[in-house]
């Protein structure tokens, strides 16, 4: 402990003495290169190039006078001084965020940007919906929305409002379960009718499937839940929530999607072969949005558009997809899926 404090007394003493201090763009180099442990990882989550990024760390060096990263074949190790820096620079980042997001509170009128980071899919095909309408009454406010597997770090301002699969574990920030996301085995109607309705696991492995790899999908469940011991049958793998539903609609195979699909007008069929799956969605933001109203207006609405109550196939009790479709006919009515899913086929002109 006492060499650590040495190290860093020296280094706070070797940064006074330079002629050209270091700035705080530097020291983010700095943690996204120890949180990465490799320059070219660090330099695409900052959008620089691996020479930059290098040489900026080789200038943090000389500025502080010790190695702050080992060098090696698989990227970077940070060094023990590096370390004895580390704790001190995320506190600075820590703060330096609570100084921008105060900056974000808003007066009276809900004026200026919020930004939502939600799943693929779900972001896709229920919230961007949704958000037309929402947009329409609240004019003076624009949604950033970023629909993405990966999960954004709310502590870190990659969004001020997050909706993702996996539960936070961060105790500074708000947490709630936002609702269920219950999923299930469809094929096309196009697929049914070529190929058949498998009603068991035994007649699903004859299937071809689509399957989605990406964060916060355990493509484990495949095997688990799904009793695929050999996933040989699978014909397209992709990231995308998107992908996967186009694939399934152009009847590439089957393919695990929310049990709503159906009561909003998917042309699927669902494939009752005795199991069913779900996600729970976690609503994540920071305490300090509490005093912003145009951060707490967009919460509420969130909570609004994925309210069970409302919404029955986000209940946490598995209702079966055909039995949504009449519980779910005001929904579907303004924002079905026939005649708006992207990528339909052109017709020839005559």
């Amino acid at each position: 402990m006492q060499q650590r404090l040495q190290r860093h007394a020296a280094s706070m003493q070797h940064l006074q003495n330079a002629e050209e201090p270091a700035s705080w763009d530097d020291l983010r180099l700095f943690l996204a290169c120890a949180d990465h442990g490799s320059s070219r990882k660090a330099a695409e989550a900052l959008g620089l190039t691996s020479t930059t990024v290098m040489r900026r760390i080789d200038r943090l060096e000389d500025q502080v006078g010790f190695v702050l990263f080992v060098r090696h074949q698989g990227g970077l190790r940070i060094s023990d001084e590096g370390r004895s820096l580390l704790d001190d620079v995320r506190e600075m980042e820590r703060l330096s965020f609570n100084v921008f997001r105060r900056a974000a509170h808003t007066g009276p009128n809900p004026v200026g940007i919020v930004r939502v980071a939600v799943t693929e899919g779900v972001g896709t095909s229920w919230v961007m919906p949704k958000l037309i309408h929402f947009q329409n009454t609240y004019r003076r406010l624009t949604v950033e929305l970023r629909c993405a597997m990966e999960m954004a770090d709310i502590a870190r301002l990659e969004a001020d409002i997050a909706i993702q699969f996996d539960q936070p574990s961060n105790p500074d920030m708000i947490v709630s379960k936002l609702a269920r996301l219950h999923v299930y085995p469809f094929m096309s109607e196009e697929y049914a009718r070529m190929h058949g309705v498998p009603t068991s696991l035994a007649e699903m492995r004859d299937h071809r499937f689509i399957l989605q790899l990406a964060p916060q999908v355990d493509d484990t469940r495949y095997v688990s839940k799904w009793g695929l011991e050999s996933l040989s049958g699978v014909g397209i793998r992709t990231n995308s929530s998107t992908a996967l539903f186009y694939a399934v609609e152009r009847g590439a195979g089957i393919g695990i999607l929310p049990t709503a699909m159906i009561a909003l007008g998917a042309p699927f069929v669902a494939c009752d072969v005795g199991v069913k799956d779900h996600y729970d969605l976690y609503l994540t933001y920071h305490p300090d949005l509490k005093q912003s109203e145009k951060h707490m207006l967009a919460v509420d609405w969130l909570k609004r558009i994925f309210d069970p109550s409302l919404y029955p196939c986000f209940r946490d009790e598995f209702v079966h997809p055909r039995d949504l479709v009449p519980m779910m006919a005001n929904t579907a009515e303004s924002m079905s899926l026939r005649g708006y899913a992207a990528m339909m086929p052109f017709r020839r002109q005559a």
